[in-house]
């Protein structure tokens, strides 16, 4: 019975967490940003990921309070020499910073197709940019609500199977 009652658990949790990701659709009005590694080696990668760690960090601080699109727009191109001294400190190669219409794989993220396009964004391309990307929504602040470092101590994990599983003891 309670290998039935974990399995069922395990079932019902996987089906509402895969719901959870259906309900996440990028606003027409957003901003992206993407970050492309200059090849797919290890140190590119960790060059990108450096980079990607230093832009969120600043962007944060910069747009988290922001109220449209319009004032996002305005603080990102208001800071492109920042973005760049950023880049600068972390890539000992050439790079391309590119703000506008810029153009975005398709993309399969927990289930949900974002379609090919030319999307408004913050482009890095690190060296010749043919490595792994990464890219997030910048407005709405998507990803750089995860930025926030200072709650992180506040941060209380639940466990679904567990709840269910002390419901029948």
């Amino acid at each position: 019975m309670k290998k039935i009652l974990i399995f069922l658990s395990i079932i019902i949790t996987l089906l509402i967490s895969s719901k959870e990701y259906n309900d996440i659709i990028i606003p027409d009005e957003a901003i992206r940003i993407r970050i492309i590694a200059n090849s797919n080696n290890i140190e590119d990668q960790m060059t990108k990921n450096k980079v990607k760690y230093k832009i969120e960090n600043m962007l944060y601080d910069k747009l988290n309070k922001t109220k449209n699109v319009t004032e996002a727009r305005n603080i990102i191109k208001n800071n492109i020499n920042e973005i760049d001294n950023l880049v600068a400190k972390e890539v000992d190669s050439k790079y391309k910073i590119k703000y506008g219409l810029n153009y975005f794989p398709e993309k399969n993220l927990y289930g949900i197709i974002y379609k090919a396009g030319n999307y408004e964004s913050l482009v890095i391309e690190l060296g010749e940019s043919k490595g792994n990307n990464w890219w997030c929504v910048l407005f709405p602040p998507l990803c750089l609500i995860e930025t926030n470092k200072k709650d992180l101590d506040k941060i209380e994990y639940k466990s679904k199977i567990i709840e269910i599983l002390n419901d029948y003891k």
